[in-house]
């Protein structure tokens, strides 16, 4: 076999993150009955897990105000998308939720993946603190990608201008517990470059903050679009209790097919 993935047979199988005898389980080093249960909410179960190692307090407020606010947005197409499979399908209540994650990508929800991904191409862990020109970065970082005629990761809101109101929060709350340093003023300052060179309004929405604050903890950019699949979870969840409850998705159907009809079927204007 090749190299990497498909390379030499490993010796013993290992992880280092949980097993289970019949009378224990054990979750990165502790006793999830005794020392879990009981002690820790769901986002310092999330960070244990990632991080192999408990949250501080700071870093608990910081990272439960990221994952808090991914859980929801409103009727957006995750959230259309588990309704409608839930309508087609209400036995299958796990397929529902796959369809709604399944469209947190470039555009919804995963930019924040793109966000961190460009904050530490511009800007290396290991030149954190070394006197780098922020403003020159930000301007080449653009300059990057409009020469590409690509979008920014983690500007721009169609709903929210010019300001999107879980921006400055996160950000305060970052600040607040000693995680802003210099990648939330990165983006900051690419921002500021970006509306400039294209005469547009571009906030920095949810995602791109998450990004930079993710940065900020040193997480790897290839895991953070993890942190919106696992939080967007919970509010599909709700949706699909509301759409058992409270359907929306028949007549979204209907009236699509409806408005169709009008403009395209036989007899349209």
């Amino acid at each position: 076999m090749g190299s990497g993935l498909m390379g030499k047979r490993k010796e013993k199988i290992s992880s280092s993150i949980a097993w289970s005898t019949p009378d224990k389980i054990s979750v990165r080093g502790l006793d999830l009955p005794n020392e879990i249960l009981g002690h820790m909410n769901l986002g310092d179960l999330a960070f244990l897990q990632l991080t192999g190692r408990k949250a501080t307090p700071e870093e608990s407020r910081v990272f439960n105000a990221i994952v808090i606010t991914l859980v929801e947005h409103g009727i957006t197409p995750s959230a259309l998308a588990a309704r409608m499979t839930y309508m087609g399908a209400p036995e299958s209540l796990q397929a529902a939720v796959a369809a709604g994650l399944c469209g947190l990508g470039t555009v919804f929800v995963g930019s924040m993946e793109g966000a961190s991904k460009m904050l530490y191409e511009a800007l290396p862990q290991d030149k954190l603190g070394t006197g780098v020109d922020l403003d020159a970065l930000a301007v080449e970082t653009v300059e990057k990608f409009r020469a590409r005629k690509m979008i920014v990761p983690g500007l721009g809101h169609p709903v929210h201008k010019p300001v999107d109101p879980r921006t400055p929060r996160l950000f305060q709350i970052a600040a607040e517990n000693g995680k802003s340093g210099e990648y939330i003023e990165l983006i900051q300052k690419i921002q500021a470059v970006a509306e400039e060179k294209s005469g547009k309004m571009l906030p920095i929405n949810a995602t791109g903050a998450i990004g930079a604050i993710c940065c900020e903890f040193g997480f790897p950019w290839k895991i953070v679009r993890g942190f919106g699949v696992m939080a967007r979870a919970i509010g599909l969840v709700g949706h699909i209790l509301e759409e058992s409850e409270n359907p929306i998705s028949y007549e979204l159907w209907q009236r699509a097919e409806e408005e169709i009809l009008e403009t395209s079927g036989p007899g349209a204007a």
